[in-house]
């Protein structure tokens, strides 16, 4: 295959006119140049070059080749200048997946400051109610951060960003509404509208209800993680929910569990990230959880006890 080297040397005669020029262009020798053209011509196995007493001309094989070779180097330095600017986290692509309820209050806002600052930076976003399917596009290369819960394994390389608390969402007058926080031995019997299997917070949240010693009743199932909230301030029960799942304007009542139960929010790559992932990662760990005033306003204050914390 052509060398770049020796299309650069066929373009710099062809703008030249002659072998000695193109070196001087080139900071070359003119040895140096005739060897490459000599090589490019053995390669096509047709004559490029016509030499002539006052200079060289392009054979027809040449001008056909000639409009090629520009857009080969053209598009080498593209790719240079694309690299470097990667490198440099001023452009390049960056695919994302997130888990499904932390679009909006986690991801919206950075996302929308880098469409700002960072217009040369294609962002693509996929969302994920399963962890395993979240990793496994990291684990393929087919995103190159995902934002999600902490993952049990060890293969990845793994960078908190934020902590999230769960929550109680209940209709407003609901019983367990008038409390300021709620223990998770509340929940017994309690009418819960829970997650389908297909969403990760299912077996978690049955993980959790086990350990503790607890068994609400399930009366609907969702996938949506940010309709449970909604389901259940419709009077159809109760949910347990991240915060980020309960939206501004949330009709119903949002009580903290005492002791304060949060989870920790991280940035999963398959490797070290490189500037851009990284610059991405810094800007999520700057930005943190956002929780709508008013939901936030309902939640018990965290007193900075660890022993009263409850971490999943």
């Amino acid at each position: 295959m052509a060398s770049l080297r020796a299309l650069e040397c066929l373009v710099a005669v062809a703008d030249a006119g002659s072998i000695t020029q193109a070196a001087l262009l080139l900071h070359s020798s003119q040895p140096a140049v005739s060897h490459q053209l000599a090589s490019l011509e053995r390669e096509t196995r047709t004559p490029l070059l016509r030499r002539e007493p006052r200079g060289v001309k392009l054979t027809p094989a040449g001008r056909a080749a000639v409009a090629d070779a520009r857009r080969a180097i053209e598009a080498a330095a593209s790719a240079v200048r694309s690299a470097r600017a990667a490198g440099q986290a001023a452009g390049g692509v960056l695919r994302l997946v997130c888990a499904q309820s932390l679009t909006v209050p986690l991801l919206a806002a950075v996302i929308r400051q880098w469409h700002r600052r960072c217009p040369e930076v294609a962002i693509t976003l996929r969302e994920s109610t399963a962890m395993d399917e979240a990793l496994g596009l990291v684990d393929a290369d087919e995103v190159d951060v995902a934002v999600l819960t902490a993952p049990s394994g060890g293969r990845f390389t793994v960078t908190a960003v934020a902590e999230e608390e769960i929550v109680l969402a209940a209709p407003a007058g609901h019983p367990l509404a008038e409390r300021s926080a709620v223990r998770l031995e509340d929940l017994e019997g309690a009418p819960l509208v829970h997650f389908t299997p297909d969403n990760g917070l299912s077996a978690w949240l049955d993980q959790s209800f086990a350990r503790a010693g607890v068994h609400p009743e399930t009366v609907m199932r969702t996938s949506v993680t940010a309709a449970a909230p909604q389901l259940a301030a419709a009077g159809l029960g109760i949910a347990v929910c991240p915060v980020s799942a309960v939206s501004h304007g949330f009709p119903g009542a949002v009580r903290s569990f005492s002791p304060r139960w949060v989870r920790q929010l991280v940035a999963v790559t398959s490797a070290e990230p490189d500037p851009l992932v990284a610059r991405f990662i810094d800007d999520l760990r700057g930005h943190g959880m956002r929780v709508p005033r008013g939901v936030r306003s309902q939640l018990a204050h965290d007193d900075g006890h660890p022993d009263e914390t409850r971490r999943q």
